[in-house]
């Protein structure tokens, strides 16, 4: 009764050592991936080294604008105001600022669609290019490796202007520096489209070209673009950033980012300008276009008063100098007054027409003054009709000249006053900070971020790699896994280095099968895997109690699986224990026992088997008491007939009653069916496992294999096991520890 819970028991603490080991086993598996992962970190963070000493410094220029408030609120609206969201008018002021006017008239006066740049060497061109110090105006440096066509250090260009055909655009030309500063032009097929020299205006068509200044080797190529003006207005939107610094504190950060702090701090300062320019324009255009209005009307005004002059002063020689009585000079004062203001007024209403429609209440007060000054006007003009008619004459010439006198007056006065308010327009921004560039910190690359960034991102890669072969790789690494099939494990072979040494490491490195020209149980018997088949040994003399005979059959599901290399080491210790042995290549494909024991193929089953010859001419003797073999033959063409044939149960009968033990060596049983067919006749079968090569689906077939042929599989050999951490710390853990006699 208190055998029950300890039945229960050692379930439950299985069910949760499974989900234990499979925490353990990926961390097993990064630890016997341990260099891998180290590896590959390691050249990650190299590449993101070198990528972070010879990559191009990007360099930051800055500005600061200050936007002001263009006018003053309405008194008493104020907090008003502030409850509705509005615009800020930085927002408005950064949409101009890079609006395609202002950067496009930036990039016709730099000429920015056009580049050109050096060609440098690959890879360290570029760091050496940039290191160069000129000691002297006009030095470059010497060319490396004999590269003369590229440039190292100092070379410099200046185009004037550079034209080309609207198909050409985007094209890269080369131009290549000429003795005695003259140059030439190819295009991409490297066919001469201009030559010509430094300072000249050069042409060919629709090419044009002008170089102000070339500082180069002969021989020096550069690199020349004409870009598309339009793409590049909006490629420098792009780069140039603007932001409001805080909220509605009318601050405008400017930055623009290039590998030349030169160019950045130019073209930054630049676009600031004309965008400062073009405040001041915008803000005193309604002075202008008055002045301009003015500046027209100003000398028909003139002349209309020097008409009036010489009509009044004809007039007075004709009548000898007859002046005005007192009563007519009040009228005409009157008169003179009322044709001025009637003459600002028309000012004021063309001023309002230009602004306002005509039904506008501002623009129909002033037409209604107008009116009103006008009949005012009309009625004095009524009173003068009562003079004579030299004093009317007279009146009317001294009042042209009065009001043609006062309205030039007025004109003068308010042109002088418009002229005055244009040049004091400063507008409502201004360039605060000007472009600067700091040199000895680029904003780009940070070279230390990268380096990190790059070591974690291989140290992430090969953990991703490592688990990912994980969980694809569903090779058999743990005995436990074989006996959960109900097939036990007789012995865990482990992996030997020295046999390795005996396959030879050619072999091994081109993937072909390994066959070993000598027995590792004799060069080397204290190796831990001769310790394992001497365990397996012992193993099969109690499995082996109750078996129909002494026959061993030993297959495995496919090629590789080292059945060859068990069977002759298997075979070898029990000869050294005193058995006498016969091992049977029963692999008449591909079988290739001999090479172990320094032998021939020929006279061997196959031969038997046909009858060519008689069982003592194809027992070989080996080196080793008690140890003979039966190699495969010549190879036939119909080797399971062969093994089908009464000769084969002939065979078996006649071995096994000479031998102490008789090892059949059988191929593949997933491959061909001749393991079955030898199985049948062996009173042991046994299959030989890889560990990490065979997945659990497949052993599972193979028994079934066997099983549907009547054969019962009586255990596994684990072969080639390695000592990972992924499985060492499991359940079923396998542990080979060498204990050999100090010399």
């Amino acid at each position: 009764m208190n055998a029950q819970p300890n039945l229960i028991s050692p379930q439950k603490t299985q069910k949760g050592d499974d989900q234990e080991i499979d925490l353990i086993a990926l961390f097993g598996a990064l630890l016997d991936a341990k260099w891998f992962i180290v590896g590959v970190t390691a050249l990650f963070m190299l590449l993101g080294v070198a990528y972070a000493i010879f990559s191009t410094p990007i360099y930051q220029a800055t500005a600061m604008v200050q936007v002001e408030e263009k006018g003053g609120s309405v008194p008493g609206f104020d907090d008003m105001a502030s409850m509705f969201e509005s615009t800020s008018e930085a927002v408005t002021e950064i949409e101009l600022l890079k609006s395609r006017s202002v950067v496009g008239e930036a990039v016709d006066t730099l000429q920015l669609d056009v580049v050109i740049e050096p060609k440098l060497f690959p890879l360290f061109g570029n760091r050496a290019f940039r290191n160069f110090v000129a000691l002297s105006a006009g030095e470059v440096a010497e060319p490396s490796l004999g590269a003369e066509s590229y440039a190292w250090g100092g070379e410099k260009v200046e185009i004037h202007r550079f034209r080309v055909p609207k198909s050409a655009e985007e094209l890269e030309f080369t131009l290549k520096a000429k003795p005695q500063e003259s140059f030439s032009l190819y295009d991409e097929d490297g066919k001469e489209v201009l030559s010509g020299k430094v300072g000249e205006e050069v042409k060919s068509g629709e090419f044009e070209l002008v170089i102000k200044t070339l500082v180069a080797r002969p021989e020096t190529e550069f690199s020349i673009v004409k870009r598309n003006r339009l793409q590049t207005i909006l490629d420098l939107q792009k780069e140039i950033s603007a932001s409001e610094k805080g909220k509605d504190s009318g601050i405008i950060n400017l930055a623009l980012q290039d590998k030349s702090p030169e160019y950045a701090e130019e073209v930054l300062d630049k676009v600031a300008s004309i965008y400062v320019r073009r405040n001041v324009e915008r803000n005193s255009a309604e002075a202008q276009q008055s002045l301009e209005f003015l500046e027209v009307q100003l000398p028909e005004v003139k002349r209309s008063l020097e008409r009036a002059e010489k009509a009044f002063n004809d007039y007075q020689i004709r009548q000898e100098s007859i002046d005005i009585s007192l009563e007519t000079q009040g009228v005409l004062e009157q008169i003179v007054a009322l044709e001025t203001k009637l003459q600002e007024l028309e000012l004021k209403r063309l001023e309002l027409g230009r602004k306002f429609k005509r039904e506008h209440p501002s623009y129909r007060g002033v037409v209604e003054q107008i009116d009103t000054v006008k009949q005012q006007r009309n009625e004095l003009t009524g009173e003068v009709q009562g003079l004579p008619e030299t004093q009317r004459e007279l009146l009317r010439l001294k009042r042209d000249v009065e009001v043609n006198n006062e309205i030039y007056t007025l004109l003068l006065g308010k042109t002088q006053e418009l002229d005055i308010v244009r040049a004091g327009t400063v507008g409502n921004v201004r360039i605060v900070d000007y472009a600067e560039v700091n040199t000895t910190e680029p904003v780009k690359p940070k070279k230390a971020l990268i380096v990190v960034v790059a070591t974690l991102l291989g140290g992430m890669l090969a953990v991703a790699i490592v688990l990912i072969q994980k969980a694809m790789h569903k090779g058999i690494e743990d005995p436990a896994e074989i006996e959960a099939l109900g097939l036990p494990v007789y012995a865990s072979v482990p992996f030997s280095e020295y046999q390795v040494k005996l396959t030879g490491f050619a072999k091994a490195r081109q993937g072909k099968t390994a066959k070993a020209k000598s027995i590792l149980a004799i060069d080397n018997p204290a190796d831990l895997s001769v310790e394992a088949l001497r365990s397996l040994r012992t193993s099969l003399h109690f499995a082996m109690l109750e078996a129909k005979n002494n026959v061993i059959a030993i297959s495995g599901p496919s090629p590789g699986v080292g059945k060859s290399f068990i069977t002759v080491n298997l075979a070898t210790v029990l000869a050294q224990s005193g058995k006498k042995v016969l091992v049977i290549d029963g692999d008449m494909r591909k079988g290739y026992l001999q090479t172990q024991f320094g032998m021939k193929w020929d006279n061997g089953l196959s031969d038997y088997l046909s009858g060519r010859l008689n069982l003592s001419e194809t027992i070989k003797n080996t080196q080793l008491v008690g140890l003979d073999v039966m190699t495969r033959g010549q190879i036939p063409p119909n080797p399971s007939e062969l093994l089908m044939h009464q000769n084969f149960t002939k065979l078996v009968e006649e071995v096994s009653s000479i031998y102490d033990l008789v090892i059949i060596d059988t191929p593949p049983i997933l491959a061909v069916t001749d393991p079955a067919i030898v199985s049948a006749h062996a009173g042991t079968t046994l299959l030989v496992t890889r560990f990490g090569q065979n997945h659990v689906k497949e052993l599972e077939i193979t028994r079934n294999r066997f099983e549907q042929n009547g054969i019962d599989v009586k255990g596994v050999v684990f072969n080639g096991v390695v000592r990972k951490s992924m499985n060492a710390y499991g359940y079923y853990g396998y542990y080979n520890y060498e204990y050999k006699s100090d010399k």
